[in-house]
């Protein structure tokens, strides 16, 4: 992902992509336990991917990155229970 895109992503879009990006290291980290990872550069790349959300929103002044995006996670669980 280039930084371009994410800079022209909304705040809320950003830390959507947030979400996206940790859960889809988890899942590579899990892969490569297992030595499924096919390419090992893809880990490199998402975290890479993070630091760039971050850079982004940090740059926009955004203050307490980690508590919003906890709590948006936890609305979006609520919203799915219902």
């Amino acid at each position: 992902m280039k930084i371009s895109d994410i800079r022209e992503m909304k705040n809320e879009e950003l830390y959507g992509e947030l979400d996206r990006l940790r859960r889809y290291v988890f899942d590579l980290r899990s892969q490569a336990v297992t030595e499924k990872l096919q390419d090992p550069s893809l880990l490199t790349r998402a975290r890479r991917d993070i630091a760039r959300v971050f850079t982004v929103l940090r740059e926009r002044g955004e203050q307490g990155i980690e508590q919003k995006q906890y709590h948006l996670e936890a609305l979006a669980t609520h919203k799915r229970s219902k």
